[in-house]
């Protein structure tokens, strides 16, 4: 009698709690929608809706793939939306007005070195064996030099043809047939700045060659290998612009190589923003070099491009014990448009339409349990409970056997 009374109570309590203690997390059977709502914007409206769940076929594939901005060098490829996931930002997307290469113009603090042929007085006034750092026309602050016979000149915001002029036309009333020549010796009143994933971030002097982003990034070292190549940011008067050098390298898009000008401030940021988190049963292995089912796994990824094949080869494969293959999600919660994408890997091929799904930053894929397996959690998680039953029961016989 007590043998079938414990039995009996186990399962009804199996029947009534079956579903609530299970461990871990998992999908519900054949759920067609979410079990939860986001935000979704539909009409320019934000509204709380649950999202349905696509299963991936060669027509999801296609679909995708009509798509430009879903492949990697699309203009509008979630990837470049770097700022879209920075609240508050307020990035410009795209690259400013293209500017002329115009001549340097002199500025404040630039050293000029002015030589008058046969006149040696006039070009090294302070010595033949001081430096040309130390013995040239340092522009002052206010813009202007000061030059014997002529007085004070305006050097600032001129380029050095306008002041070898001026010059010129002035020593000629002194000086017959005037050899002059103006150049600059040392660049020091122009600076950009170069901040962020660079070997050697810090300020870079603009000269009169122009100063291209292609050439600051060179002049600070070259890029980490934790740099973002398509989301470099320029601020300007104010104004942060997106730069897509992935763009420039891979497609040819010499817009994205903006020539900077004094001020401007390069920022290369990091990729953590382009992760793909594997979760679930994964092949997982620990420091122990064996293989352990379930864990988690954040991949990031390379120059914004991979696949869902990619991504779970990558997190160490489907754990072959404990997943089931049929049960692969993508969850993307999107700027805006949340999406859900299910997988049936039960057949290995499976794998070629994978190897074309494209993914996106901050997808989430998850490898649901085996149902036998999470079956298998139930029994060990009730046992300890059933073993404690059975020796109450055992307890309550001998205290009976003894009353009597």
């Amino acid at each position: 009698m007590g043998k079938k009374y414990l039995l009996s109570s186990f399962l009804v309590m199996l029947h009534l709690t079956g579903c609530t203690i299970v461990p871990g997390m998992h999908m519900e059977q054949f759920s067609k929608q979410s079990s939860i709502e986001m935000p979704v914007e539909e009409n320019n409206a934000t509204t709380l809706k649950k999202l349905n769940i696509q299963t991936i076929t060669a027509q999801t594939i296609i679909d995708l793939e009509k798509n430009f901005n879903n492949r990697s060098l699309g203009a509008d490829n979630v990837v470049n939306h770097y700022f879209d996931y920075r609240i508050g930002s307020k990035a410009v997307k795209g690259v400013p007005e293209p500017e002329e290469r115009n001549q340097y113009l002199v500025g404040p603090r630039d050293i000029l070195v002015i030589t008058v042929w046969e006149h040696p007085e006039l070009t090294i006034p302070a010595g033949e064996f001081r430096s040309a750092d130390s013995s040239g026309n340092v522009v002052g602050e206010d813009g202007t030099i000061f030059y014997p016979y002529v007085g004070i000149v305006k050097a600032a915001g001129r380029t050095v043809e306008d002041i070898r002029a001026e010059l010129t036309h002035k020593l000629s009333k002194y000086i017959e047939q005037v050899q002059l020549d103006v150049r600059v010796t040392s660049y020091r009143s122009q600076r950009v700045y170069v901040v962020g994933e660079v070997k050697q971030p810090g300020i870079l002097l603009v000269k009169d060659i122009p100063l291209t982003v292609l050439e600051a990034i060179n002049g600070a070292g070259g890029l980490n290998t934790e740099a973002d190549l398509r989301n470099i940011t320029l601020t300007r008067d104010g104004d942060t612009y997106s730069i897509n050098l992935l763009s420039l390298y891979e497609g040819g898009d010499i817009r994205q190589n903006v020539i900077l000008k004094h001020g401007d401030v390069l920022n290369v940021p990091d990729n953590s923003l382009n992760k793909i988190f594997v979760l679930g049963d994964i092949a997982s292995a620990g420091s122990s070099g064996i293989s352990s089912p379930g864990g988690a796994r954040s991949i990031v990824m390379n120059k914004g491009r991979m696949t869902l094949t990619e991504a779970i080869s990558d997190a160490g494969g489907i754990s072959q014990a404990t997943s089931d293959p049929a049960r692969i999600f993508v969850f993307r919660s999107g700027i805006k448009k949340p999406e859900i994408y299910h997988l049936n890997a039960k057949s290995p091929d499976a794998f070629l339409l994978a190897d074309r799904f494209p993914l996106q930053p901050r997808d989430v894929i998850y490898i649901d349990r085996a149902e036998g397996v999470r079956w298998n959690q139930i029994i060990a998680e009730i046992q300890p409970t059933l073993l404690m039953l059975n020796l109450f029961n055992s307890a309550a016989k001998v205290t009976t056997s003894f009353g009597q």
